[in-house]
């Protein structure tokens, strides 16, 4: 038996950025990982560091949690600040970038509303007759596995212990391993992703999404580019969808995405899928098409109702004290990492968080009687 302040399980980027935080919290720590470290839902992420306004709470987390990686990136392998670009297909659209330049304006975020000659000096490769677009330029990329591994080799460095073993239980202050070892901790943190086992019930859902690579075309893209509709796609809850999302990537590749399908448990690649998410990224960047692929990666994304994460004490879906969640981030679990350890650490140790924690509590979602 082994005692620690606090027991971190799953060593994804989620789970090894709390490692560190709570190693540089002065607490004593531990994480355990039953396969290898990032190389699950971590591995199947794009990498983009985003500020998102899909509710004021999503738009508070993200804005913070960019912050956080925006101080770190002197630390960071391959991160870049790339920025994003958002493009408007019509009025309607260039309506939602003037409203959305407001919103990031009063949360202190920079933007530029560009029409549609500024959009084409921006991005040359997109297609004629676009509206405009915005220009967030803080927006970043990274390679995700990388920034796992940096987290949670610092974690270690700083006194975190890993566990190379599955977690067959996890509750009232004890996690029993498959190798028969105990660990016991007043805290333990769930950073399992889409894995639920260990508390059943959770408020999330499996949602697959796809990846498509691109052999090397340096200077093709600038910026992460992203289609306004992408957050109707986002929206979808009950019907497979895509929609156009690129990513230059430091070494020349393309990363182009986006899919979403909820009740797909299948971790193979969806071919049919993956050819309207491509048929999507041709519409606006037609040029994408005389590009190889190099390869196609699927994953699962941990969806919660509201669209919001499960971050702190995992009181109202459990009577056990002990657990704590950060979980249920979807799409924006890279972008939330480092921003969301922090406030997980800042309330393990009782300091106040850099922003409310109220919206991200699993007490939300409190069960009836």
């Amino acid at each position: 038996m082994t005692s620690f302040d606090v027991v971190i399980i799953g060593a994804g980027i989620m789970g090894s950025a709390c490692a560190r935080e709570c190693a540089l919290a002065g607490l004593r720590t531990a994480i355990v990982e039953a396969a290898v470290p990032g190389a699950a839902t971590t591995a199947a992420g794009m990498g983009h560091v985003v500020a998102m306004d899909d509710s004021p709470a999503q738009l508070a987390l993200t804005a913070y949690a960019r912050a956080v990686w925006q101080s770190q990136a002197a630390l960071l392998p391959e991160y870049e600040s790339r920025g994003t670009a958002w493009v408007a297909a019509d009025e309607e659209e260039m309506g939602e970038v003037r409203a959305r330049h407001v919103r990031y304006g009063a949360a202190g975020i920079e933007s530029q509303v560009l029409d549609a000659e500024a959009l084409a000096r921006v991005e040359p490769n997109l297609r004629e007759g676009l509206a405009g677009g915005l220009l967030v330029p803080g927006d970043g990329i990274c390679n995700p596995p990388a920034a796992a591994a940096f987290y949670l080799a610092d974690a270690q460095r700083r006194g975190a212990e890993l566990f190379s073993s599955r977690a067959l239980s996890a509750a009232h202050g004890a996690v029993v391993l498959a190798d028969g070892r105990r660990l016991e901790a007043a805290r333990i943190v769930l950073a399992t992703g889409v894995d639920c086992d260990l508390l059943p019930g959770m408020p999330i859902r499996k949602r697959k999404g796809h990846l498509v690579i691109t052999k090397a075309r340096p200077g093709f893209v600038r910026h992460q580019v992203v289609e306004l509709g992408y957050l109707k796609s986002a929206h979808q809850v009950t019907a497979d969808s895509v929609a156009f999302n690129v990513q230059p990537r430091p070494n020349g590749q393309i990363f182009i995405g986006a899919s979403r399908q909820y009740d797909n448990d299948d971790p193979a690649v969806d071919s049919p899928i993956v050819e309207q998410m491509l048929e999507r990224a041709y519409s606006y960047m037609p040029g994408l098409a005389e590009i190889e692929t190099d390869c196609v990666r699927a994953g699962f994304r941990a969806a919660t109702p509201d669209k919001l994460p499960l971050i702190g004490p995992a009181l109202g879906l459990t009577d056990d004290r002990s657990l704590w969640l950060a979980a249920g981030f979807e799409g924006l679990g890279i972008t939330c990492a480092p921003g969301a350890a922090r406030l997980l650490a800042d309330a393990l140790v009782g300091r106040e968080t850099a922003i409310e924690l109220g919206p991200y509590l699993p007490l939300r979602f409190k069960r009836e009687a």
